[in-house]
């Protein structure tokens, strides 16, 4: 069987403003995008005619570098810019 990918796994910090949407660090970059994704469904944020979009709202906003809709794959560049 493959072995998991470390780095992947490894437990990041976690900036305030991204704290704020998927909770406080250090966790996994695989458990952000997970919580990203709960939260984005939660508040129903992702955008019902194109599905690859996300309507921001005011705490993505801060995550999201001011952006009011991202795609989903600028998002997971947005959001790598706020782990460390």
């Amino acid at each position: 069987m493959a072995k998991a990918n470390a780095a992947f796994m490894k437990p990041m910090n976690v900036s305030a403003e991204l704290a704020v949407v998927v909770g406080k660090g250090p966790m996994p970059r695989s458990e952000v995008v997970k919580k990203l994704w709960e939260y984005i469904k939660k508040n129903k944020l992702q955008d019902a005619k194109n599905k690859r979009n996300i309507n921001a709202d005011a705490s993505l906003k801060t995550v999201f570098a001011g952006k009011a809709v991202v795609n989903m794959f600028e998002m997971t560049k947005l959001v790598s810019k706020h782990l460390s």
